[in-house]
């Protein structure tokens, strides 16, 4: 390696403070996120939308992650992780806040605009938390670690749907809006739009809480300083051109290719899930009772978090992320050429293997990267931009063929990770020359 490295110290004191505060960026940029889960179904009602339409939620929330990631990879560098944590942590609450004047305009393009703030905020917040942790101990646990953070993300996955189908869905049923003339119309989205508000108002309190709790540690992390007073090394010096000249390793680049098919296809199907028990061939739902089943799906991925960080210790992460790939298009399988319970039930059990799959997917393609794990992270979450593009062709999909048949876009996705699984079944020093 040449240069210096953007690597932290820390006393294991520190150490330890940091960690629960990774955990706590992680419980809540995973809880947001599976918030539009729940705001979907409400403005596709509201704003009358195909399922097309509707998934430009997901394309304005996802598309920050291709802006914003490398800026914010090269934020990390200049200010510092904890710097950097609160500037992310501030922008969320800035999106949340956002949501008082998408609901006085009463207009769908406004929501677009607050979400896509909203998600600026967690792309920073990811792009620091996920090498935080890494960091955060030894190298040997760091697929175990990032696996057990990546657990209380799905613990905020799991929680925010069913608060927030309580909070927005409620009144879903009691009008329908194509009834409506067109004055009354725009009073009941204006009413109806103030529930979605009041619940971001409350997100935005407990963001700035948390982001004024990071600034009191923002001292905690020692990190190497340039004689420019930012956080630099050989990684910073080269620059975006070296950041993408990753790509040009295979694992690494295929790592990529697997976290644009991963977070494209779990958004997919979470964005349908409300609608999809609603169907009288599946479940046959109200919306507040299916809102409040999305919390199976990501329960399933908080669960399988659990147990599958103690598993990722003792069997090969390819190995076992191929296995739970090839798990889900079974799942997939079964709920698309299926009726009643175990249509519905065999959708919201993909949530289960589901969760290893972005944390194993992460550390596999950052494997012996070391000090160019922050370039790496930030080229990882530009392809969390899949979330924007998967559920759209899934939704566009919906609209022609309907919502088992969608199903085919993120079989797709998911026989990709298999076959990256298996291409990274050995570690990188067995297989690749470290990157220089």
């Amino acid at each position: 390696m040449s240069g210096s490295a953007a690597v932290p110290a820390v006393t294991p004191r520190d150490a330890r403070h940091l960690r629960v505060f990774v955990i706590m960026l992680f419980f809540f940029f995973g809880g947001v996120t599976s918030l539009n889960d729940v705001v979907i179904p409400k403005l596709r009602a509201l704003f009358t939308l195909s399922y097309g339409e509707v998934m430009l939620v997901q394309s304005a929330f996802f598309a920050a992650y291709l802006l914003i990631s490398l800026p914010a990879a090269a934020l990390v560098r200049h200010i510092g992780y904890m710097r950097a944590a609160v500037s992310g942590l501030a922008l969320m609450t800035a999106g949340c806040l956002l949501f008082i004047p998408a609901s006085a305009s009463a207009l769908f393009a406004t929501f677009l605009a607050a979400l896509f703030v909203l998600a600026a905020g967690v792309t920073v917040v990811q792009v620091v938390a996920n090498p935080l942790i890494s960091l955060l101990g030894a190298p040997a646990t760091v697929h175990s670690r990032l696996t057990f953070a990546q657990a209380f993300n799905s613990l905020g996955t799991t929680i925010f749907p069913y608060i927030g189908s309580l909070l927005i869905l409620r009144s879903l049923d009691a009008v329908d809006p194509r009834s409506l003339g067109a004055r009354a119309l725009a009073a009941y989205r204006v009413r109806e739009t103030h529930v979605i508000t009041r619940t971001y108002l409350g997100l935005a309190v407990l963001l700035a809480l948390l982001a004024w709790l990071a600034w009191q540690r923002r001292r905690a992390l020692h990190e190497a300083q340039a004689a420019g007073g930012g956080v630099r090394g050989s990684a910073a010096r080269g620059g975006a051109g070296q950041a993408w000249s990753l790509l040009r390793q295979a694992r690494f680049g295929y790592g990529a290719l697997c976290i644009f098919l991963y977070v494209g296809a779990e958004v997919a199907i979470g964005s349908l899930i409300v609608n999809y028990l609603m169907q009288p061939s599946v479940l046959g739902l109200t919306p507040e009772a299916a809102g409040r089943h999305v919390s199976f799906y990501w329960g399933g991925a908080m669960l399988g978090r659990f147990v599958s960080a103690q598993l990722l210790r003792v069997c090969s992460p390819g190995k076992v992320l191929a296995g739970a790939a090839a798990a889900v298009l079974c799942l997939l399988g079964i709920s698309s050429h299926s009726l009643g319970a175990l249509s519905g039930w065999s959708l919201l059990a993909v949530g289960l293997f589901n969760s290893l799959m972005f944390p194993t997917i992460f550390s596999l393609a950052c494997e012996g990267l070391g000090p160019r794990a922050a370039q790496a992270s930030g080229i990882l979450c530009v392809a969390i931009v899949g979330g924007a593009l998967v559920p759209l062709a899934t939704g566009h999909a919906a609209d022609l063929f309907g919502l088992k048949s969608a199903l085919f876009v993120p079989a797709m996705c998911y026989a990709g990770i298999a076959g990256f699984g298996l291409f990274a079944r050995r570690p990188r020093s067995a297989s690749a020359p470290a990157p220089s």
